[in-house]
This record gives structure tokens, C-alpha cells and sequence, in this order.
């Protein structure tokens, strides 16, 4: 079966990954029906033999001589490696053997040397990032000056581009490092040590021999997976492997025409679980050409703020509606509570580490046991919150795209911004929120549609008027001009008198910004991510929302004559009849169906507040305190039923039309 998509012109291959599950399977050597946790068992026994082999290869190549040879792309003799990392490690020499009396095929040593590769290019990396932090070192970590912040920059591969957080991280890393051993490491592989190996299973890396995914012919959304798993923990040789059948549902995310590649398998409490990769064919997006854009702030309070904008043939840009907010309010509280308390157990049990000094036998042994049990199932709630939630931000800004038929999203580029002085409470939340996640989903959900994600530089996004680029002044509300504050922002230009809220402004901004700055939109030849780095002055002063002058009706209202008497609407049918035009009595008039208005003296209950949309007092059992024929509204929510000499017949046409 062919792997390769077939393109048609404007089209370019998209390549996505979908959870599944892998709930039984059937051993085609004896025939037996596997259950999940028979499945998940001799699956793990597979992933067990794959990361022995992967933690032996990362101890002995966790060096930075092994990293950059693997990193440089080339071998001793000069030819180019392979870009599988297999294949790479193969031709380098690098190679793995199961423990002493286990017998495994090929297939499960390719696997493992995929996984090492892998890890080994990704901490190629990190290694340039401390080596240029070592080499720009500055006096005090703790805060840098703007010659030593360009020096690192101009030290680091790629450093105007780097976002500030990830170079203070790298410092306190290395600070830590030497406030505790009173010197400089001398590279990241002295601060870091290998890391830890992932039991799972890299398919992609194996051919027939090992495994084999092929689509239902009749049914779409079925798949059958086989592949060899060992029928033992520790194979004695090759007639402990046996071929294994395993159904798979594709998720509904998966089109009917996509091309199905080798799954990767992680055993995860007692199920295995799949991730399903495929490719298919999707529009391709446009680096330029666009004339309906969607801008994308990020906010203090709310943590998107979008609307869209439209480009005219004139060259001037108008903003199409008021735009929307995603607030995620309580989702953001339950997040910060659950950092509250992962902070406190990482304490309280870093406090009975260091009373336990490693020995396992002491008293408190058991409950650090404990505690990092919760720690870990804190860190998964915090992760899968935060996953749920970038996602739904990005559907929700790709949702407003597709509404207002925009071609491409501009979203603020806060790589380089840090949050201070906000607070300590405060900058620590804006610097967890999952931002970069969200912007890395949005990306993968637009390339299903053809829409473009560009980044766009966020300076001065907030602080200048949409409309005239005067710089704002920022209040707390409206009706609070005189309090500072930054929620609410009004223009000072006489001229201009713009005002709306914070982010409303960012959003537009943005959108203008991207609009105009277009052409000057680079794409990332590795990751395929655009981005507008620099802003130009020519074209930022036509970055600016035109206002759109209020629709004026062209008809002429203004009255001639003496109003129209209006026909009586039937009454609803809770009435059945209009009230008299005048009761006599110190009741007032009020319609039907509550207290009577020919009652000089009215009940108790009546003088409570009484509504319309009311229910007939029971007859039986439960009777209500007040609830008396003539009472009127009380405090059950129950309403006196009227009392009619003759009642009239029910009117057909009583229930229909207005209310009002």
C-alpha cells in the first residue's frame, strides 16, 4: 500500500495524529481472544526490552563530543546521515543489544535506536543554548543589563528570535548549578543528566516484519493493526514472538480518504493506548494576498480577545463587528490552585527528603512515598487542564476565522516579553498560562482549512489607538476616568476620541499590523510556522482602523398626523378576557386572573408582589400558607385561580400572537 497523498494543485499534504485505543486482540498463532489487560501486559513486556536498550544507549553517548557528531549530519568519512535516527545511529556505529539470554528481532532494536536518536538531536540544542550562556555570562544572573542581554543574543544560534523566558530559565538552571558546587559547569550534559526513557513503542521505525496497519474495506472507520509481541517477559528465542491482531476504531477526526501510518504504543494503567498517525490532503495556506484577517490579544483578565478586519482596494482597513472574548475564569482559578498546591507538596516533600537523607528504612520514608504519588497525579491534572484548555481557545479563535471568512490569523507574538511588574502572584500566572500550546494547536487546526497563523510583534499593540496611533491613556472603567488602571483605554487626540476596552483595541491593532505588514510575512523553512519579525514605519502608519460612520435611515420618520388606533390583540390565554377599563375600589386595576378588582377590601396575601408568569394553586393536599381563593401571589410561587359568575368559552385564537 502506498503511503504518499495524492495532491491536486493548491493543495499540500498534512500530517496529524489522533488518540485511540487498543481495546483486545486476537494471538494468531493459538487463536486465543486477548483481553485489554492481557494485551497491555505482553505490549509492555515489548516497550520493558525497547527502554533497557534506549536507557543503555543514552549513558553511553550522553557526552557533547556524541551530540554534536550526531547533530553536524555527517559521519566520519564525510557523507551525509540518514535522516531517520536509526538509520544515523547505524551508520555511526551506535549500536544496542537486549540483556544477556533474551532473544528480539531487528525490528525491536531499530526501535530502540529511533528513540535514542531522537532524544540525542533534541539535546543538541539545549547544548548550543548553555554553551552561549556560559560563553556571555554576566555579572549578576539575576538581572542582566541591555549590553548583556545583546550579548547573549549575539552569542546564542538564533537569539533575537528567542523568547527572554527560555534564556532566564537557562540562567537560574545554571545559577543553581553553581551556588551549589561553587563553580561553572562546563556544559548542559554536567547540569543535566540523561533523561529518562518513555516505555513505548515506536512503530513508525519498523516495516512488515514487525507490523502492519491497514484500513477496513468496507468500513472506513475500522482498522486492523498486527504486529509481533513477545508471549513472555524475557524471550528465549523467536517462538516467543507471535503475531498479534488488534481492531482499531478510527476517531471521527480521521478522514475517509487519509493514509494510515504505523501507530506509537504507550501501555498506560492496564490499556495500551495508540497514536494513530495519518496524512491527508488539505488547502494550502497563503504567506500573502489576504484581505480579511483575524487578530488574536492576549489579555490580563481574559485570556483571548479576537475580532476581524478587512482590507479595502483603497488601502484602508475597518474593523467588521466589535469582536469577541474567550474568558476562562474559573478554568484559569482551578489551574492557579492546583500550582498552589503542587508548590506545597514539592516542599513538604523536599522537607522529608532531606530529613530521610535516602534511607529507606526511616519513618518518614513512607510518607515521601506518598507524597510523590500525589505530586505525580497533581502534575497530570494540571497537564490535562491545560491541554483541554488550549484547545478549546484554539478551536474557538479558528471557529471566529471561519465565521467571519478570514484567510489568515494574526496572533501577538509575546515570545520576547516577560511579565513584570504586575506583581509576584500575578506575573507568576501569566507566565504558566499555556500560550504557547494554544498557538501551536490554533496552527494545526487552521492547516485543515487553508488559513494562515502568523505571528505578529507585540509592541505597542495596547499602548496606541487603533484609529490614529496616539499613544493611550488607560483608566479602570468608564465610569471611572480618574482611577488608573488598565482595563479601559481612551485616546487623547480631540481629533479621534476613541474609546473601548483594553483589549478590544490590542485585537485591532493586530489585525491592522498584519494587514499592512504582509508582504513582509517570513515562513520557518524547518517547522513551516510564519511570522512577521520586524515592524516597518512606512507601513505601520497605515496600520490603522477607519472608522465607520453610523447607517442613517434614508427614509424620513418624522410624524404628519394624529397616531393610528390599533385593533385589540386577542388576550393571552391565562386572561381569557381583558380587565375593565376602570375598577372601582382602592385596588387598581391589574389583570385578570389575580386578586379581583370589585373588592373594596383585599386579602392579606394580596398586597405581596404578584406577576404573570404564575402557577394555578392546588386544590389537594399541599396548601400553601396565603394561598387562599383571592390571595393573590404568595410566597410558594402559586396563583389564585379566578373566580368567574359565568366563564366564558375558550377562545382558539386566545394563544396566538405577541405578548405584548
Amino acid at each position: 500500500m502506498s503511503r504518499k497523498v495524492a495532491l491536486a494543485a493548491g493543495q499540500t499534504a498534512r500530517t496529524a495524529c489522533a488518540r485511540g485505543l487498543l481495546r483486545t486482540g486476537v494471538d494468531e498463532q493459538t487463536g486465543e481472544l486477548m483481553s485489554g489487560s492481557v494485551l497491555a501486559e505482553r505490549v509492555g513486556w515489548a516497550a520493558g526490552l525497547v527502554a533497557a536498550m534506549v536507557t543503555e544507549l543514552l549513558a553511553d553517548h550522553w557526552n557533547a563530543a556524541d551530540v554534536e557528531l550526531l547533530a553536524s549530519g555527517v559521519d566520519a568519512g564525510g557523507r551525509k546521515l540518514p535522516s531517520n535516527a536509526w538509520m544515523a545511529l547505524r551508520r555511526l556505529g551506535w549500536t544496542a543489544a537486549p540483556p544477556e539470554g533474551v532473544r528480539v528481532n531487528d525490528r525491536i532494536v531499530r526501535m530502540a535506536q529511533e528513540q535514542a536518536g531522537r532524544l540525542l538531536r533534541s539535546a543538541h540544542w539545549r547544548a548550543d543554548l548553555t554553551a552561549g550562556l556560559l560563553a556571555a555570562w554576566p555579572a549578576d544572573p539575576g538581572k542582566r543589563t541591555p549590553q548583556e542581554w545583546d550579548a547573549v543574543r549575539a552569542a546564542v544560534s538564533d537569539g533575537e528570535h528567542l523568547p527572554s523566558s527560555v534564556i532566564t530559565s537557562r540562567t537560574r538552571q545554571i545559577a543553581a548549578f553553581a551556588k551549589k558546587h561553587g563553580r561553572l559547569p562546563v556544559d548542559v550534559f554536567e547540569v543535566e543528566g540523561a533523561p529518562r526513557t518513555a516505555r513505548l513503542l515506536l512503530l513508525s521505525a519498523c516495516d512488515g516484519q514487525q507490523a502492519t496497519n491497514e484500513r477496513h474495506e468496507t468500513e472506513p472507520g475500522r482498522a486492523l493493526l498486527r504486529l509481533q509481541l513477545p508471549t513472555r517477559p524475557d524471550p528465549q528465542s523467536y517462538r516467543d514472538w507471535s503475531w498479534v491482531a488488534c481492531p482499531l476504531t478510527l476517531p471521527l477526526t480521521v478522514p475517509a480518504g487519509a493514509v494510515l501510518h504505523l501507530p506509537t504504543l504507550r501501555p498506560h494503567q492496564g490499556r495500551v493506548r495508540a497514536d494513530l498517525a495519518y496524512t491527508h490532503p488539505v488547502p494550502k495556506a497563503a504567506r500573502t494576498g489576504h484581505r480579511v484577517a483575524l487578530g488574536v490579544d492576549w489579555g490580563l483578565n481574559t485570556l483571548l480577545s479576537a475580532g476581524a478586519a478587512r482590507l479595502h482596494d483603497d488601502g484602508r482597513i475597518t474593523a467588521l463587528g466589535a469582536g469577541g472574548m474567550f474568558r476562562t475564569a474559573g478554568v484559569l482559578a482551578k489551574q492557579h490552585r492546583l500550582r498552589r498546591l503542587s508548590e506545597f507538596l514539592h516542599a513538604k516533600a523536599g522537607h522529608y527528603q532531606r530529613l530521610t537523607a535516602g534511607d529507606e528504612q526511616h519513618a518518614l520514608a513512607a510518607k515521601h512515598t506518598v507524597l510523590s504519588d500525589e505530586i505525580a497525579y497533581v502534575s497530570a491534572r494540571r497537564s490535562n487542564l491545560n491541554d483541554a484548555l488550549a484547545w478549546a481557545a484554539a478551536r474557538w479563535a479558528l471557529d471566529q476565522a471561519i465565521a467571519a471568512g478570514a484567510s489568515v490569523i494574526y496572533v501577538e507574538d509575546l515570545r520576547s516579553m516577560e511579565a513584570r511588574g504586575m506583581g509576584r502572584t500575578m506575573n507568576t500566572r501569566l507566565s504558566q498560562q499555556v500560550r504557547g500550546q494554544i498557538v501551536e494547536h490554533m496552527r494545526h487546526l487552521a492547516s485543515e482549512t487553508g488559513i494562515a497563523v502568523v505571528a505578529v510583534p507585540a509592541r505597542n499593540t495596547s499602548r496606541h489607538c487603533p484609529e490614529c496611533l496616539t499613544p493611550l491613556r488607560h483608566r479602570k472603567a468608564p465610569d471611572r476616568p480618574t482611577v488608573p488602571g488598565w482595563k479601559w483605554a481612551t485616546c487623547p487626540n480631540p481629533g479621534c476620541g476613541w474609546q473601548g476596552d483594553r483589549d478590544q483595541g490590542a485585537w485591532q491593532r493586530i489585525a491592522a499590523r498584519g494587514l499592512a505588514h504582509q508582504t513582509k510575512t517570513a515562513c520557518d523553512r524547518t517547522t513551516g510556522a510564519m511570522a512577521i519579525r520586524t515592524v516597518v514605519d512606512r507601513l505601520e502608519a497605515g496600520a490603522v482602523i477607519t472608522p465607520t460612520p453610523p447607517k442613517i435611515s434614508r427614509a424620513d420618520r418624522s410624524k404628519t398626523g394624529t397616531t393610528r388606533r390599533q385593533t385589540a390583540r386577542p388576550a393571552p390565554r391565562r386572561r381569557r378576557a381583558p380587565s375593565p377599563a376602570r375598577p372601582c375600589g382602592p385596588a387598581g386595576k391589574r389583570p385578570e386572573g389575580h386578586a379581583h378588582t370589585d373588592r373594596k377590601r383585599l386579602p392579606r396575601a394580596a398586597h405581596r408582589h404578584q406577576d404573570v408568569p404564575t402557577i394555578s394553586t392546588p386544590t389537594t393536599r399541599h396548601q400553601p400558607r396565603g394561598a387562599a381563593v383571592g390571595a393573590g401571589f404568595h410566597h410558594h410561587a402559586h396563583a389564585t385561580p379566578p373566580r368567574w359568575e359565568h366563564v366564558p368559552e375558550p377562545d382558539a385564537l386566545s394563544g396566538t400572537g405577541s405578548l405584548s
